[in-house]
């Protein structure tokens, strides 16, 4: 059973192909225009993804050893994600499908990030929790099955990949800006300058208020010395991501209380920061969790997460037919 699967859903063009449940490739092309700009531009994400699908799925195949007579089924991201970018993936799988006569699998990108875990070993049991935080997105997710899968708890406003990307900003540091957070904070002190925690009910979140407060003092901190955010920048990193991490492991514990759950698992973009995973791992030791980290590749959008959720799909027989359509928002 092979599979192509397409993933284009906000900057990076991905195809992968996977025969029977094994990954054989996964190809990126990363969009580097938007840097200039300070975000992703969807205009020009859209016609970069028109440049690169042709010669990214063509690699796929040929890293794959497979001809495209050999695929029984073509996966797509359908949503959610920015619709000019997914309608390029969309309408090339469709239009692909259709030529060879083989069928279709829609898959949602936020559940494609939680069984990125089952690409590789070691795999998490069910039920387990999987915390999937990226730029549009923060989400406790319980996982009962591979296609099985409840949003238990989730961002009110920011995800935390924006508060990352805003803070970063306000810092003056070039887009994408949370991993550069991430490399500076490695040098500073986490509690230098502490800054409130947001009060949400139950398992929910709120990034818009740490923004805001994250802001204001850098306002107060420069008008008494415009040096300050050069001369603090390590710890001032330090700083906010240990409150954004320690946000998001407060409310991931109370998960896990409330339902017992002790596997654990993290997903998406956020989850290759390095203070992240490391207190999460800390936090599990302590706790008694078994946690589970996807490698690097697999964090950020990518298409081998694609592909391991069509395979459950093509093992369910669900597929998809000519007339669907990307989704911008896309219920989970």
């Amino acid at each position: 059973m092979n599979i192509l699967a397409i993933e284009s859903s906000c900057d990076e063009t991905s195809a992968a192909v996977i025969t029977n449940g094994k990954i054989c490739s996964n190809v990126v092309a990363t969009q580097l225009i938007h840097t200039q700009y300070g975000g992703v531009v969807p205009e020009l994400a859209s016609r970069a993804h028109q440049q690169h699908i042709l010669p990214v799925v063509d690699k796929a195949l040929k890293d794959a050893k497979v001809t495209k007579k050999d695929l029984d089924a073509i996966a797509f991201t359908k949503g959610p994600g920015l619709l000019g970018a997914l309608l390029v993936g969309t309408s090339f799988a469709k239009s692909m499908a259709l030529g060879l006569n083989i069928p279709l699998i829609e898959i949602n990108h936020m559940q494609a990030h939680v069984l990125a875990h089952f690409i590789d070993d070691p795999k998490p049991a069910f039920p387990f929790l999987c915390l999937t935080v990226s730029g549009g997105h923060t989400q406790i997710v319980k996982v009962t099955g591979p296609l099985e899968m409840e949003i238990i708890g989730e961002t009110k406003d920011d995800a935390v990949g924006e508060a990352f990307d805003k803070t970063a900003k306000l810092l003056d540091l070039p887009y994408p800006g949370g991993p550069l957070i991430d490399k500076y904070a490695a040098l500073g002190n986490p509690h230098a300058y502490p800054f409130p925690l947001p009060e949400m009910p139950g398992l929910d979140f709120s990034f818009s208020g740490i923004k805001t407060s994250f802001m204001y003092f850098l306002q107060k901190q420069v008008r008494e010395n415009p040096d300050f955010i050069t001369q603090n920048i390590n710890d001032i990193c330090a700083s906010i991501q240990f409150t954004l991490v320690d946000i998001l492991l407060k409310k991931l514990k109370k998960a896990s209380m409330e339902t017992g759950i002790k596997e654990i698992a993290i997903a998406g973009g956020v989850s290759a920061n390095s203070g992240l995973r490391m207190s999460l791992l800390q936090l599990g030791e302590k706790l008694g969790w078994k946690v589970y980290i996807p490698a690097f590749a697999y964090c950020t959008d990518n298409a081998a997460m694609i592909a391991m959720a069509a395979h459950y799909k093509f093992e369910a027989n669900e597929f998809t037919d000519q007339t669907v359509s990307p989704l911008a928002r896309m219920e989970f």
